[in-house]
C-alpha cells in the first residue's frame, strides 16, 4: 500500500507520499510538484529563479565591489555608512565580520523580542566587542509581544514566527529611517535559504494580517509594537526615502560550515544547533509546534537549500533528518520556559498544539493588494524606462 503524506493539507485532501530524488523536499509541502525524472519544483525553481542572481564568482565580486564603493562614498563625512541587524546567528554574525573586513562602518542594531537565548546574547557581545562596533539594542515592549504571540497561538496558523520576524524588520527599518542611514546590509542569502515552501506559512511583513489576528484573538490593545505598513515597506522607504537593502552574501562564496569555523576560531562565537535556534521561541516553534500540529519539518527546506548549492549531499541530509528534532530534555525545558514566559500553563500550551490547524487565508491579508501593486509597479517602471525616466539606481 502506498504511503500517504502525514501532514496537514489546507484543502483537506490526502496525498501519496513522495520525496524529490535530488533534494529532500517532499509532499508535506502542499504545493510541491515533480517532473518526469522525480525532481521537485523547488529544485527547478532554484535553477530558474535563484541561480541567475546567485553570484559567488569573480563577476559577482566585481559587481559587489561597485556597490561597496557606492556605500563608502555615501558614508563620507557621516558617522556610519550602513546599518546591520545582528541576531547572534550565523548569517548576520558572519556578515558583520566581513563588513568590517571590507572597510564598511556599520551601526549594529539588535532587536530583542524577548526570546534571545543566552548563547545569542553572548555571541552578539563577542562580535561587537571584537569588531569595535557601536551597538543599539531595541527592546520590543514585552507586554505587546506577549499579547500578539498569544493571539497568534489562538489563531492556529502555521507561521507562529510572524510576530517576532515582523518586529525584527520593522524596528530595524524604522531605526534606519530615524537615523537617516540609506543602506541596510542583511544576511539574507541564497546559499542557505533559497528553498522555503510558501505552503508552510505566510509573509511576516503583512501588517494587515497581524492586526486582523490580534483584533480577533487579542485581549488587550496592541500598543508599542513595531509595525510597518504595506505602503512604507514597498513604497515610502525604498522610493521616497531611498532605503536600499543589500545582501552581500549572494556575491561571495558563502558556506555555512566555513562561516561557523570562521566565527568560532576568530571571535569566540558558539553555534546553537539549528537554523535560527538563537531564539528560544523559534527553536520551540520549529522543533515542536510546526511538526506536531502541521507535520512540517523546516529542516527539510534548510537542508534542501544546502543540497542545491552543493554544500551537502542528499545522503548527508537524509542522515540529518534521521536525528531527533530536539531531545526530550530540551523539549521539556523549552515548554516550561515558553509557558512561563507567556503566563500560561504547560497544559494550555499543549492545548494550542493539539487544536485543529487553520490556514492563513482564514484571516484578512494584503496578499491580493500586494500582487496588484507589484504588477502595477512593474508596468509603471517599464513605461518609465521607455521614456527615459525612473531608471533604477
Amino acid at each position: 500500500m502506498a504511503l500517504i503524506t502525514d501532514a496537514w493539507m489546507p484543502d483537506g485532501r490526502k496525498r501519496p507520499y513522495r520525496m524529490c530524488v535530488r533534494c529532500v523536499m517532499d509532499t508535506t509541502d502542499p504545493h510541491i510538484s515533480f517532473d518526469e525524472a522525480g525532481v521537485c519544483s523547488h529544485c527547478r525553481n532554484f535553477e530558474t529563479d535563484f541561480r541567475p542572481h546567485w553570484k559567488p564568482t569573480l563577476e559577482g565580486w566585481a559587481e559587489f565591489e561597485s556597490k561597496l564603493a557606492e556605500i563608502k562614498a555615501y558614508g563620507k563625512g557621516k558617522e556610519y555608512d550602513c546599518i546591520i541587524g545582528l541576531s547572534g546567528g550565523v548569517d548576520s554574525s558572519y556578515l558583520a565580520t566581513k563588513a568590517v573586513e571590507w572597510g564598511l562602518r556599520p551601526l549594529v542594531v539588535h532587536v530583542d523580542a524577548g526570546w534571545n537565548s543566552e548563547l545569542a546574547v553572548k555571541n552578539i557581545e563577542q562580535i561587537v566587542t571584537k569588531l569595535g562596533l557601536d551597538l543599539v539594542t531595541h527592546v520590543v515592549d514585552w507586554e505587546a509581544m506577549k499579547e500578539l504571540q498569544l493571539a497568534f497561538l489562538r489563531s492556529d496558523v502555521a507561521n507562529q514566527d510572524i510576530p517576532q520576524d515582523h518586529a525584527f524588520f520593522a524596528a530595524l527599518y524604522n531605526y534606519a529611517i530615524k537615523a537617516d542611514i540609506r543602506y541596510v546590509i542583511n544576511g539574507t542569502n541564497f546559499a542557505t535559504e533559497s528553498i522555503l515552501p510558501q505552503g508552510w506559512g505566510y509573509d511576516a511583513m503583512d501588517a494587515r494580517h497581524i492586526v486582523a489576528i490580534h483584533k480577533q484573538f487579542g485581549k488587550k490593545p496592541l500598543r508599542n509594537f513595531p509595525l510597518i505598513s504595506l505602503f512604507n515597506y514597498y513604497f515610502y522607504f525604498p522610493k521616497i526615502r531611498r532605503m536600499e537593502i543589500v545582501s552581500p552574501l549572494n556575491f561571495i562564496p558563502y558556506s555555512k560550515q566555513e562561516a561557523i569555523y570562521h566565527l568560532e576560531k576568530g571571535y569566540g562565537w558558539r553555534y546553537y544547533g539549528g537554523k535560527h535556534y538563537e531564539s528560544r521561541w523559534t527553536r520551540f516553534y520549529q522543533s515542536y509546534y510546526l511538526p506536531q500540529k502541521f507535520g512540517y519539518d523546516k529542516r527539510k527546506a534548510h537542508l534542501a537549500s544546502l543540497i542545491v548549492t552543493d554544500q551537502m549531499t542528499r545522503e548527508e541530509a537524509l542522515a540529518e533528518l534521521e536525528k531527533p528534532l530536539v531531545t526530550d530534555n530540551e523539549l521539556a525545558e523549552d515548554k516550561a520556559f515558553i509557558a512561563k514566559k507567556l503566563g500560561i500553563t504547560e497544559a494550555e500550551l499543549d492545548e494550542f498544539i493539539h487544536r485543529p490547524p487553520r490556514h492563513y487565508k482564514d484571516y484578512p491579508t494584503n496578499e491580493r493588494q500586494l500582487k496588484w501593486a507589484l504588477r502595477a509597479y512593474a508596468v509603471v517602471s517599464r513605461a518609465g524606462r521607455l521614456i527615459g525616466i525612473g531608471k533604477p539606481r
